[in-house]
């Protein structure tokens, strides 16, 4: 499938989300903590192009970080395939 190839994807793993003042955020430096809304043992959402695809959870072995996929979400109606 050689025009699979030319096709981009944004994949994002939502850890946990936060409320916050913009001036927190313009205070915000290189190496500051932010609290999720989340633990360490939540399951993640996993988002393709912004739209919802899977859950899954986090995996760290040593220095590596992983996401495991445990559920495929349905597509939502209206969404091309």
């Amino acid at each position: 499938m050689p025009t699979l190839d030319k096709v981009s994807v944004d994949l994002m793993v939502v850890l946990g989300t936060t409320t916050m003042r913009i001036h927190q955020v313009m205070r915000l430096s290189r190496g500051a903590i932010i609290e999720l809304d989340a633990t360490e043992a939540d399951e993640v959402k996993i988002l393709a192009n912004n739209l919802p695809v899977a859950s899954g959870v986090v995996l760290v072995d040593r220095n590596r970080i992983a996401v495991e996929v445990k559920q495929m979400l349905p597509k939502s109606p209206g969404v091309r395939s």
